[in-house]
């Protein structure tokens, strides 16, 4: 049995969040957290990697080209997250427009949105 795609934030269409046609930030940042988080949060031991005694990064984060192995679909989307509600703190820190999504999708030729209210 396949595990259910979890849609960032439970909306079906990119007009609705526009994280559905883009995915950039999932591929342009090692995601590293504390070990511990992912047990919490119920994150796969399959989708992590170790970095160091006290850290896990989302698999395939941890390289010169990042791709996080939670995300389904190509840069510009259509995309999901397969891991949306047990995704870890870093995940959840980028907000659409900020800094680190802009930075994330000008690195893959895509334009800034305006930063969410």
């Amino acid at each position: 049995m396949e595990p259910a795609v979890i849609r960032f934030r439970a909306m079906s269409a990119p007009a609705d969040n526009p994280c559905l046609a883009c995915g950039a930030c999932c591929m342009a940042f090692r995601v590293s957290f504390y070990w511990a988080e992912a047990a919490v949060r119920g994150v796969p031991d399959a989708l992590t990697e170790q970095v160091n005694p006290h850290y896990l990064c989302m698999a395939g984060t941890n390289a010169r080209n990042p791709r996080c192995a939670a995300l389904q679909g190509p840069p510009g989307g259509p995309v999901s997250c397969t891991i949306y509600e047990q995704r870890p703190e870093p995940c959840r820190e980028v907000q659409i427009g900020d800094d680190k999504c802009v930075r994330a999708r000008a690195r893959h030729g895509l334009p800034p949105l305006p930063a969410s209210q």
